[in-house]
């Protein structure tokens, strides 16, 4: 007899047959009220796969009673109640660096379209005007990368920025001991020492405006401020005002606080590229998430030792 798993996500059909291969699925319409709209459909699960940003309640799980362990496809736990789980004994595993190559380049490209303005210019050249008539882009190589949460991601884009001759500083909340780039002790400082500041960090309080006016002056009028981890942990309104008044230079940005909306503020700036949180997204990552989902969920009920764990 298959293990249950309960599938509150949206999955393109070749995943969802991979996971029916091992399990009896069960797959409901994915949104932030999936339990309510189907209260019966957790009874027999004892795996949850989701993600971060659809998470699961305190109340929630006391309606799946027979949850063992939560799979969360991407890296974030943010809205996952990881006390509630910790209490009754429900493991929470995540794919943290399965898509870490498909989101570095993505950051990378974020930093290359925004410094270089190429965005701007694309449209620009489209309407018929000339080197004369469209400014002066910044320059990538040989500027200073500060890194914000120098995890996996982290260390896959300070290798793509070695390449372009970047000095590459970082902050987390201790020194790594196996790179040999320069730690620097908090998000404001680690701003002043930077022309390009990368945000990496994951989701939830302990982050929530972690960037803010403060750390925004701090980069400074020539700085590039990117963010491909967490809307949440960027205070929109500063970020929009540092943009407005030229407080900082330019921004690329593939997350927002309230998304799918994106801020209208944002939308009218010249000197800010948008993407639809896609950052993490390629076939070949998608399919490596769910490969990771689908070994942790093997691991788990095999009795092997899972890696990824969420700490309560």
């Amino acid at each position: 007899m298959k293990t249950t798993l309960l599938v509150p996500i949206e999955l393109p059909p070749d995943h969802m047959a991979r996971l029916t291969e091992h399990y009896d699925v069960i797959h409901v319409a994915e949104g932030a009220d999936w339990l309510a709209r189907t209260p019966d459909a957790g009874l027999q699960a004892e795996g949850l796969l989701t993600r971060g940003s659809i998470g699961l309640s305190a109340s929630q799980l006391v309606r799946l009673p027979r949850l063992r362990i939560v799979c969360c496809l991407g890296a974030g736990f943010e809205n996952v109640d990881l006390e509630a789980m910790r209490k009754r004994s429900v493991v929470v595993t995540s794919g943290s660096g399965a898509n870490r190559a498909c989101v570095a380049d993505h950051a990378m490209g974020l930093v290359l379209a925004a410094m270089r303005g190429i965005a701007r210019f694309d449209r620009e050249t489209r309407q018929g005007l000339w080197q004369a008539n469209v400014g002066m882009p910044g320059q990538v190589s040989g500027k200073t990368l500060g890194i914000l949460g120098l995890g996996s991601i982290g260390m896959e884009l300070a290798h793509r920025a070695a390449a372009f001759s970047m000095p590459i500083l970082y902050c987390n909340r201790q020194p790594r001991i196996d790179c040999d780039w320069t730690w620097v002790p908090d998000a404001r400082t680690l701003a002043s020492r930077s022309d390009i500041l990368v945000c990496l960090l994951p989701g939830g309080e302990q982050t929530r405006h972690l960037v803010n006016e403060q750390v925004l002056d701090a980069l400074g009028p020539q700085g590039c401020f990117v963010n491909v981890s967490r809307g949440s942990v960027v205070e929109t309104d500063a970020l929009v005002r540092a943009l407005q008044e030229g407080r900082i230079g330019c921004a690329g940005l593939d997350v927002y606080e309230d998304e799918p909306a994106v801020d209208s503020r944002l939308v009218e700036l010249s000197n800010v590229v948008l993407t639809p949180h896609i950052a993490g997204r390629s076939a070949e990552a998608r399919l490596q998430l769910l490969v990771t989902a689908i070994d942790s969920f093997r691991t788990f009920f095999g009795g092997g030792r899972l890696l990824n764990l969420a700490q309560a």
